[in-house]
């Protein structure tokens, strides 16, 4: 009988070690689950405040501004992350929907930063020059940022596409004159101008223009004609 009752101990203690096991990896589990929770959300919060202070520097269109039509589509993109959330939720109970939905967010977030993305060009113009600056789409993988006489400066497709931050601008010497820089609009730096044709080539630039002083900058930004000074090799 003593080997009896020893056994049934044995037999006890050994499901009492089972189910502490069973229930330690549970809460292992939810610890786990818990803990991407927390940091897939602060990546996301992170990423969605940084978002909102960069749209504020976005080129807005005739009337709205670039923060309203860059929130509009915010909101749709975060719609669609809660609906992928709820559908993966269906398919996979791993996690739990705030996971989804803060880890789907995330992604949504950083591909938006990306679109958002503008390099900040640093420009060197002659010394003491004034007038319009162009910026012409071209076939160039280097950027040509050193304006020539004629205020034209080429850029590769990408930088192109992108480009919609104010520069630096300086002078040959060396000598800083964003001051004097005047941009298209409030809103929007640079101009935009397409016309045809060089060399059967239809021409794209981005423009601003360099004001005398400080006193003339809120002077209006007017168009130049620049055709015949580009350099139809870098078309």
């Amino acid at each position: 009988m003593k080997w009896l009752a020893e056994s049934r101990c044995f037999g006890m203690a050994l499901r009492m070690f089972c189910r502490f096991i069973a229930e330690s990896k549970m809460l292992a589990a939810i610890m786990k689950h818990r803990k991407l929770k927390i940091i897939s959300g602060l990546i996301s919060a992170l990423l969605l405040i940084s978002l909102l202070i960069k749209l504020t520097t976005v080129p807005g269109g005739m009337i709205l501004s670039g923060l309203f039509l860059s929130s509009m589509y915010l909101v749709i993109v975060l719609i669609f992350c809660l609906v992928l959330s709820f559908f993966i939720k269906q398919f996979l109970q791993t996690y739990s929907f705030l996971s989804f939905f803060f880890i789907t967010t995330s992604i949504a977030l950083i591909a938006f930063h990306y679109q958002l993305y503008s390099p900040t060009l640093k420009i060197v113009v002659p010394d003491g020059y004034t007038g319009e600056v162009n910026l012409v789409l071209s076939n160039v993988d280097e950027n040509i940022l050193t304006i020539d006489s004629n205020g034209i400066g080429y850029l590769n497709k990408w930088t192109f596409n992108k480009l919609y931050s104010k520069p630096e601008v300086y002078t040959v010497s060396g000598k800083n004159i964003d001051s004097l820089c005047v941009g298209f609009n409030p809103s929007t730096f640079f101009g935009f101008s397409k016309f045809c044709c060089v060399d059967k080539k239809i021409i794209r630039s981005k423009s601003f223009d360099i004001s005398v002083d400080s006193f003339n900058s809120d002077k209006i930004f007017a168009s130049k004609g620049f055709s015949q000074f580009i350099d139809t090799k870098k078309l």
